[in-house]
């Protein structure tokens, strides 16, 4: 029988150059989105941090970590939607095994 939510995780990095609100606007967009899908377990700001390499040609970024409770079909939409948004520069989704 297939599984009906799953645990996943996803770590993405914002444009630090957006600024407090726009960062703040951006983390707020896909809380909504995975709230509206399925359940927020967790939500962590890790901050303003150096990147190892140059993303965009830019030497930091603002990293998010969020878990989430969903149906398998949603995290791949979350994902393109991430993808194609204005000041988000990496994103990467994984399943967490319990």
């Amino acid at each position: 029988m297939a599984k009906i939510t799953g645990k996943y995780e996803v770590l993405y990095i914002i444009d630090a150059e957006l600024g407090e609100e726009g960062i703040s606007a951006l983390v707020e967009k896909f809380k909504a989105m995975v709230e509206a899908e399925g359940t927020l377990l967790n939500i962590d700001l890790w901050g303003k941090r150096r990147l190892a390499y140059l993303v965009n040609d830019k030497p930091e970024g603002y990293y998010v970590l969020m878990n989430f409770e969903s149906k398998p079909e949603f995290p791949a939409e979350m994902e393109r939607v991430m993808k194609i948004t204005e000041g988000v520069m990496r994103c990467l989704t994984t399943v967490v095994e319990e």
